[in-house]
């Protein structure tokens, strides 16, 4: 009945099944036999220990495609390391990367090597069911979310091993400041009203010109404190107090409009709501929608942020109960009788 378990599982089946009954080993050799891939999350070696190496899904299936995904991997010293998301981050390195400058890291708040994972192990699937529809072979994929996270990283490890600058150095990280490509005025201001902010990113000169005209700060164009992106990038902190006192007084929405019609980047920080309930181009996406859940009814989900001309892609069915398609699973896939399932549904395989 989980969010984010409902959000993330739309249109898949659901099955359940006693890995520590042999006979729910059995029904999974007979999966195993049917399917192209077969993907896990577990801590490396959990299946392994179940009876289902590699070796032994191959022996079942030589073409199956097996991908695990944990923490480290199954080589090098931490491969028998449990992890989780805010140890991940650290150990990846991002957690080093956030934060107000001269102040300690502060984390991101926020598990991105779940997802990044995740698309990496979406891309190897890919992969290996290309080599496979050229070779036949099925291959076993060893990923690791912390490896997985590491081009999250690349900027900074782009600028030490060419530069040899530190990611924290001093004024530095600073985590509304982005010195690549060099901009200033660039950052999120407040605005008017409660936790209300606006992002803006002055590009260049012209953009410099015409946002000293919308702020009605012409003068700043002949400041030799401001003249110049130098000294621009040297007044940073003097430059967005300014700045600030202006987009205080002022609807973040407002303010977009009218940096947006001198052809300034801005955009006001929508709140989740704003997003998902008034954002006209999430509408004409449909990027947000409903689909039947058996339990909870009418559930709103993420839709799929891409279209197909030749495939239109549907989502209708919300995420399933536990084991609410055993008997499509186990009856019409496997072909085992009803009278079979039953039984073992009683025994407490399934």
């Amino acid at each position: 009945m989980g969010g984010a378990f409902n959000n993330h599982n739309v249109e898949k089946l659901g099955i359940t099944l006693n890995m520590r009954s042999p006979k729910g080993k059995e029904l999974l050799r007979k999966l195993i036999g049917i399917c192209d891939v077969l993907t896990e999350n577990f801590s490396a070696g959990v299946v392994a220990r179940w009876g289902f190496p590699y070796e032994e899904m191959a022996k079942i299936n030589p073409s199956i495609i097996y991908v695990s995904n944990s923490g480290f991997g199954h080589t090098g010293p931490y491969s028998k390391f449990k992890t989780w998301g805010p140890t991940v981050q650290a150990v990846s390195g991002l957690t080093f990367l956030s934060g107000l400058a001269d102040m300690p890291p502060a984390g991101w708040g926020y598990s991105y090597m779940d997802h990044s994972g995740a698309y990496f192990m979406c891309l190897a699937i890919l992969m290996a069911l290309y080599h496979r529809d050229m070779t036949g072979q099925g291959q076993w994929v060893d990923l690791g979310c912390t490896e997985a996270a590491i081009p999250l990283c690349g900027p900074s490890l782009l600028d030490y091993t060419v530069n040899g600058r530190r990611a924290r150095r001093p004024g530095q990280p600073h985590s509304n400041r982005n010195d690549s490509p060099a901009m200033a005025p660039h950052g999120i201001y407040r605005c008017m009203s409660e936790d209300r902010w606006v992002a803006i990113a002055v590009r260049n000169e012209r953009d410099w010109q015409a946002f000293c005209d919308v702020l009605g700060h012409c003068e700043w164009l002949d400041d030799p404190c401001l003249a110049t992106l130098d000294a621009r990038m040297a007044n940073q902190d003097e430059l967005d107090f300014v700045i600030e006192a202006w987009t205080s007084e002022r609807d973040p929405y407002e303010i977009m409009e009218a940096l947006q019609q001198r052809g300034i980047p801005a955009a006001a920080v929508q709140t989740p709501e704003e997003r998902i309930e008034y954002d006209p181009n999430t509408q004409a996406w449909g990027l947000y929608l409903e689909v039947e859940h058996p339990e909870m009814g009418r559930v709103r989900v993420d839709g799929i942020p891409a279209k197909f001309s030749a495939m239109p892609a549907h989502i209708r069915r919300g995420a399933p109960l536990l084991g609410q398609h055993n008997d499509y699973v186990y009856g019409d896939l496997l072909g085992l009788s009803a009278a079979k399932i039953s039984a073992l549904r009683e025994e407490g395989v399934i």
